[in-house]
């Protein structure tokens, strides 16, 4: 790594993080595939060792000794600044210890994420990142195998995700997957089950679901508001539904996803 004193705010290396939205960081046509900023030197660190390359640092000059271990042999620049020129440059206080531009890592095909997956997380359409956060942490801690995303889904890759989901989004294999009726042509080639979690008058509760649940399960999640799409559940093989109680219909989504996983965690377990 290569420190760099930053003391003024029109350093050419800082543009990644002031002048640039996450929207247009991953557009960038240098680096091929984009950028997206990894938030707190845990998250840093989780990027890292799931292999996927930084461009730059930023920190204070305190949090040097916390980062350095994780850069040893990466040729980078890691720009250092006093914390009120960091927060001018950014807009928030960077107590989180640091910032890192980190290049996109390839999407993977659909059918190659599948082919050693046993449990798969489907999400069509979830536009609030800290959901999708919130789900990938689910994941990782419940044991799915990967996360498949609709086209216009939320960016894993947003800074709110990354950080709610606590760098799991950055260790847990996603790709996007194509539209409907395409998407649930490759989940049934790869031998999945879609089972699709709505309510609906013949849904499955959840836990007679999982008490016979298949071998490879697709759990398929929709928007906040609407749900899933009809598209969607014209290619489920299952409705299922969580009972509920007290006149409450459904949980929030990323609650949903937990409930689900747990579930059919402990199914295949037994």
């Amino acid at each position: 790594m290569r420190i760099v004193q930053v003391d003024h705010l029109d350093h050419e290396g800082l543009s990644d993080y002031a002048r640039l939205t996450d929207v247009a960081l991953r557009r960038v046509s240098e680096p091929e595939g984009g950028l997206y900023i990894a938030e707190s030197t845990k998250v840093i660190q989780r990027a890292l060792a799931a292999g996927h390359q930084p461009r730059s640092v930023l920190l204070q000059d305190k949090w040097l000794a916390d980062v350095a271990p994780f850069l040893e042999g990466y040729d980078v620049p890691v720009y250092m600044a006093e914390p009120e020129l960091l927060e001018q440059l950014i807009g928030f206080n960077l107590h989180r210890g640091a910032l890192a531009a980190m290049h996109r890592p390839p999407l993977l095909p659909v059918a190659e994420l599948l082919r050693d997956a046993r449990r798969v997380v489907v999400l069509e359409d979830i536009v609030d990142h800290t959901n999708v956060g919130a789900i990938f942490r689910s994941v990782a801690g419940l044991g799915a195998d990967a996360v498949l995303i609709s086209p216009r889904c939320a960016d894993p890759l947003y800074r709110r995700s990354v950080r709610v989901s606590m760098g799991t989004v950055l260790q847990v294999p996603w790709t996007r997957m194509p539209e409907w009726p395409e998407a649930a042509d490759e989940l049934h080639a790869a031998g999945f089950e879609i089972a699709a979690l709505a309510l609906a008058d013949d849904a499955v509760p959840l836990d007679e679901y999982a008490a016979s649940a298949p071998d490879r399960v697709a759990v398929l999640l929709g928007s906040e508001g609407d749900g899933l799409t009809h598209s969607a559940l014209a290619g489920a093989d299952k409705v299922v539904t969580i009972p509920m109680l007290h006149g409450v219909d459904s949980l929030n989504v990323a609650s949903a996803s937990a409930v689900a996983l747990w579930s059919l965690r402990t199914a295949v377990r037994a």
